[in-house]
């Protein structure tokens, strides 16, 4: 461990290393037990030698946004976190006419991004003002919501593929599909993505936004720690829906509960465990199975000990 924690500091910088860090302070649900390692990533060299050296021992690790879709169990962390919110986060625009060039960070939060891109009267961004993810997990999951994808305005991103090669990809070569991409399946992480916007009118743009935060806050419960949408939309289907229609809007198990303001989330009420959340999510699945025949699956991407 002491051999960890020395290679760590050496590559990342002793300042941004911490040991048996709390992931519930790096997740939006405030769920996790500690990480024996956390690193925040102050730059892509960083992040490119601190998992070259983490394969080359073998050493588990994760890499991590802001936390905004993720359940880590109560145990813990067995290996490096290594996180990229609020610090990889560079950002350079340049319009080419009616369009809008940008170039960002995979730790630039969304909500930054879409109010940058806004302020310059430009559209397509709209969509992610509320989602409280970073631009790296956005195109890995390929997030959406309002009738909107990342992959309609990402151009190309930079990777790292699970054996340390840097490539740009372009956008059909990523795969995207509903809350997926190719990176999903080949464990690439994104390091930037270049993007483009249409120029709008400042006026409409502004409004927009206005409008989905009030619908969130209206119909979402931000109020209540989670982790957004629980499971993905089955086909056909909507999982809220389905959730209610089985009567499972309030379900609990200790402070873990199907939110009674839309049961598509599942919120932390107090001080719930990552337990108790699989507990309700397993039971969700199970009911809904039994009574409809559709399978949810989870959004939600749990990492860790339970």
């Amino acid at each position: 461990m002491k051999d960890i924690y020395e290679n760590l500091c050496r590559l990342c910088g002793a300042e941004n290393v911490k040991k048996d860090e709390p992931l519930s302070a790096h997740t939006t649900f405030r769920i996790g037990g500690p990480a024996d390692f956390f690193v925040s990533a102050a730059a892509e060299k960083q992040l490119a030698e601190g998992t070259a050296f983490c394969r080359r021992k073998g050493i588990p690790f994760f890499v991590l946004g802001n936390g905004s879709n993720i359940l880590a169990g109560d145990r813990g962390f067995r290996g490096v976190i290594f996180c990229t919110c609020r610090t990889m986060s560079d950002l350079t625009m340049r319009e080419e006419g009616d369009m809008l060039l940008a170039e960002a960070g995979a730790g630039i939060l969304l909500g930054r991004l879409a109010a940058e891109v806004a302020a310059r009267s430009f559209t397509g961004m709209e969509f992610a003002s509320g989602i409280p993810g970073t631009l790296g997990g956005a195109v890995v999951m390929n997030a959406g919501a309002y009738d909107g994808e990342i992959s309609g305005i990402v151009c190309s991103a930079r990777v790292m593929d699970p054996q340390g090669r840097i490539r740009e990809v372009d956008n059909a070569d990523l795969h995207f599909g509903y809350r997926h991409s190719l990176l999903m399946e080949e464990e690439g992480i994104v390091l930037s993505a270049r993007l483009s916007f249409r120029r709008g009118r400042q006026e409409e743009i502004g409004a927009r936004m206005a409008d989905l935060a009030g619908r969130r806050r209206q119909k979402q419960p931000l109020e209540y720690p989670s982790a957004g949408s629980t499971f993905k939309r089955p086909a056909g289907f909507f999982a809220a829906k389905l959730i209610q229609d089985c009567g499972l809007k309030g379900y609990r198990v200790g402070d873990a509960m199907v939110s009674d303001k839309h049961s598509g989330f599942v919120v932390n009420v107090g001080s719930a465990t990552a337990d108790q959340v699989r507990s309700v999510m397993a039971h969700v699945q199970e009911t809904v199975m039994d009574k409809t025949g559709v399978m949810l699956e989870p959004e939600v991407k749990l990492i860790g000990e339970f």
